[in-house]
C-alpha cells in the first residue's frame, strides 16, 4: 500500500512540473542598438542636471546675498571677489626672508625703516619678513608707533582735503572719491595705521618702489602687500623709524 501511495504521489508531482522553454538569443539590429544608447544617454543626462540643479540650490541657502552668491564669502582671508581682481596683477616681488635678532619686537611686529626704504615683518625664531618699499617724499616723511586699526582689500580712496587742494594749485584736479580698482593709488590692499592718515597700501606704479614720492603713506608692490595682508592682524603694532 506504502508503495502505492508513493508511486502515485511522485506521478502527480512530475506532472505538475512544466519545463521552462529553452533560453533563445534576439540579435539586434544595429538602429535598435543606436536607440538603446540614445536612451541611456538621454537618462545619464536627466539624472546629471537634476544633480547639479540640487547642488546650486543648495548653494544658494548657504551662500546668502546675491553679491556673495557671486563672488564667495571671505573666508579670513582675500576673498574670492578680490581674487578676480587679483589674477591680472604682477607677480613681481622685492621680499624675501632675513635674519632677525632685535628681541624687543614681538613676532607679528611692523617695522618701516624709511632710510632703508625697507618694511620688516617679524616672524618667529629669529627670523623677518623683509619687503622694499616707497615712502613719503622730502616734507611728508614721519616717524612714530602705532597700531594697524583696519584692512581692506581693493580700497576705494578717498584724497584728504589738503591734498586735494594743493593738487589743484599744481593744476591737478584729483576726485572726491575713487573706486577700488588696478587704476586707484592704494592698489590692492590697504593696512590703516591708527592716528593717522597714513596707510600701508599697494601702488598702481610699482616704479615708485624704492623712491621717496607719496605724501607719508608706506608703498608696496602689490604682489607684496597681499602677502603682508594675509599675515597681519588688525591690532598688530607698527614702528615708523626716519
Amino acid at each position: 500500500m506504502k508503495k502505492l501511495l508513493a508511486a502515485t504521489l511522485f506521478m502527480l508531482l512530475s506532472s505538475a512540473i512544466v519545463p521552462l522553454p529553452a533560453y533563445s538569443t534576439v540579435s539586434q539590429t544595429p538602429e535598435e542598438v543606436l536607440l538603446i544608447k540614445k536612451k541611456k544617454k538621454a537618462e545619464l543626462a536627466t539624472e546629471s542636471a537634476k544633480k547639479k540643479a540640487g547642488q546650486k540650490a543648495a548653494k544658494k541657502r548657504e551662500c546668502g546675498t546675491f553679491m556673495q552668491c557671486l563672488f564667495g564669502k571671505s573666508r579670513g582671508g582675500s576673498s574670492q571677489y578680490a581674487s578676480l581682481k587679483d589674477r591680472n596683477l604682477s607677480r613681481k616681488s622685492k621680499r624675501r626672508i632675513v635674519d632677525w635678532d632685535e628681541a624687543k619686537y614681538a613676532p607679528g611686529t611692523l617695522i618701516v625703516r624709511t632710510p632703508e626704504r625697507a618694511l620688516y615683518y617679524v616672524l618667529e625664531d629669529g627670523e623677518a619678513v623683509r619687503y622694499s618699499i616707497g615712502v613719503g617724499r622730502e616734507g611728508f616723511q614721519w616717524s612714530g608707533s602705532s597700531r594697524i586699526v583696519d584692512k581692506q582689500e581693493w580700497p576705494d580712496w578717498r584724497p584728504p582735503e589738503e591734498m586735494i587742494k594743493r593738487e589743484a594749485a599744481k593744476g591737478r584736479i584729483l576726485p572726491a572719491m575713487m573706486e577700488g580698482g588696478p587704476g586707484n593709488p592704494l592698489g590692492a590692499r590697504a593696512m590703516y595705521i591708527g592716528g593717522t592718515i597714513y596707510r600701508v597700501h599697494g601702488t598702481n606704479d610699482e616704479r615708485s618702489i624704492g623712491q621717496a614720492m607719496s605724501s607719508g603713506c608706506i608703498r608696496m608692490m602689490n604682489a607684496d602687500v597681499i602677502d603682508l595682508f594675509e599675515r597681519v592682524k588688525v591690532g598688530s603694532r607698527i614702528y615708523v623709524y626716519q
